[in-house]
């Protein structure tokens, strides 16, 4: 399960990569700037989902699989939501 943008963006980076492309290529592909790609790598929290799922598509990763991903630590038995980050 993904569990943050970071996880998110290493997902498509490994995949962008399998398929032996540049982040040039993958974002004219996706019909967005290499900006915007180079972000969703990094795992850029802000990142707009509509573009992220079209890159993910792009590059071959169906939601089905965000399932089959190996999966963060597990979060303290008390809060279900440790993974989630804490602002002040």
């Amino acid at each position: 399960m993904i569990r943050s943008a970071a996880e998110f963006g290493a997902l498509v980076r490994e995949h962008r990569k399998k398929l032996g492309w540049t982040q040039t290529q993958l974002a004219e592909r996706c019909g967005t700037g290499e900006r915007f790609v180079v972000d969703l790598e990094n795992g850029k929290p802000s990142c707009q989902l509509e573009k992220s799922l079209i890159a993910a598509r792009t590059v071959g990763i169906n939601l089905g699989d965000l399932n089959s991903v190996s999966p963060s630590p597990a979060p303290a038995a008390d809060d279900d939501l440790g993974y989630l980050p804490r602002f002040p």
